[in-house]
């Protein structure tokens, strides 16, 4: 077969890929919840070193609010669901919001 008809049989299919939306997984301060279990929850569901929670706890506690990393929606929403869960079995009003980025 010439080059050129294997040319012509030849199509190319570009598929478009997109990047999910993803999501910053967010914790919020409160009065009540101890410092400890805010760590405890920064090793557990989000994977941080003790250095890392301790920063990120001190950071949610004067501020307000920390961020605890950047997930697509599926798993920011799981993690935040694993801090909920957590709070309530140690009956802490320890809360977890999603920001779309």
């Amino acid at each position: 077969m010439p080059k050129q008809a294997q040319l012509e049989n030849t199509t190319e299919t570009l598929e478009k890929t997109t990047e999910p939306i993803r999501y910053k997984v967010i914790l919020l301060n409160d009065d009540y919840t101890t410092q400890d279990f805010v760590i405890e929850v920064l090793q557990k569901v989000f994977h941080k070193d003790f250095e890392a929670s301790l920063n990120l706890m001190l950071q949610i506690h004067h501020n307000g609010r920390g961020m605890c990393g950047i997930y697509p929606y599926d798993i920011a929403e799981t993690k935040a669901l694993e801090v909920r869960k957590m709070a309530k079995a140690k009956q802490f009003p320890l809360r977890a919001i999603l920001e779309k980025l």
